[in-house]
């Protein structure tokens, strides 16, 4: 089964994340089709907006367990799969001159999370959940989230839900500014399609440049960040707690840290 789903419709990309049954979780494959289709967007004059979602009930649960687990045997250096991996798919996102819309009809967490919230602008169904995620499994934020959530939410709650790891209901995430609405499940893609039927027909090469003053003003460290990222996860990863968190996900029950 193809781990991602496009379809073009009205100068508009959708892409659907899809391995529900792994409630969307990223490995390998889906991340490289995700760059690979973004990277067609951006050259596509037709494509004049994109649309991120999720099949199934969830948005994504962030990088797939069981690809750590094989890490973990294999000595993988999560700072170097980042650089391969989260890193550019991030930049790529914001470096991307056309709007690009999360509609998130579930939960999402981890790196799902940052992909999430480095899209321009986010429509949440009421059934969605945005968990951080990382420290569960004894890691660091990385995919921005630990410059994204403070931008959005600020320090204080940025670091609270970090520390907990416990969900930001869709409600919450409105009133903070994670997400710019909020709809019922069952509208989710018309609510999005009307809006980014609206953004298809604008200036497209006036939100480009918008976009990069954003990224100037706004996020000038993002390239620092997830390096710094990078370092800091390839530390945590190699520590007793991160091998005692995917254990304990693993067998489903509540990590002895």
């Amino acid at each position: 089964m193809t781990t991602l789903l496009t379809t073009l419709q009205a100068a508009t990309l959708t892409i659907s994340l899809n391995r529900p049954e792994r409630a969307n979780a990223f490995n390998f494959e889906m991340i490289t089709a995700l760059r690979s289709a973004l990277e067609g967007a951006a050259n596509d004059s037709q494509i004049r907006c994109v649309v991120l979602t999720g099949t199934g009930d969830s948005f994504c649960a962030g990088h797939d367990i069981t690809e750590m687990l094989a890490a973990q045997g294999q000595d993988i250096s999560y700072r170097k799969h980042l650089e391969e991996t989260y890193n550019p798919l991030i930049l790529q996102i914001r470096r991307l001159e056309k709007p690009v819309i999360a509609a998130v009809n579930g939960p999402v967490a981890g790196a799902g999370l940052g992909v999430a919230l480095a899209c321009d602008m986010r429509i949440a169904s009421e059934t969605a959940l945005f968990t951080v995620g990382f420290s569960g499994i004894g890691l660091v934020p990385d995919s921005a989230v630990s410059l994204l959530l403070p931008a959005l939410i600020g320090l204080g709650r940025a670091t609270e839900f970090t520390f907990t790891n416990q969900p930001i209901t869709a409600t919450q995430a409105l009133e903070w500014g994670i997400v710019n609405q909020v709809v019922p499940k069952e509208t989710l893609a018309e609510v999005s399609a009307k809006v980014v039927t609206r953004l298809a027909a604008g200036p497209t090469s006036a939100y480009g440049l918008a976009k990069r003053l954003f990224n100037k003003n706004v996020l000038p460290n993002l390239e620092e960040a997830l390096a710094f990222e990078g370092e800091l996860q390839e530390v945590a990863s190699k520590g007793k707690e991160h091998i005692e968190g995917v254990k304990a996900f693993l067998e489903k029950r509540k990590p002895s840290f």
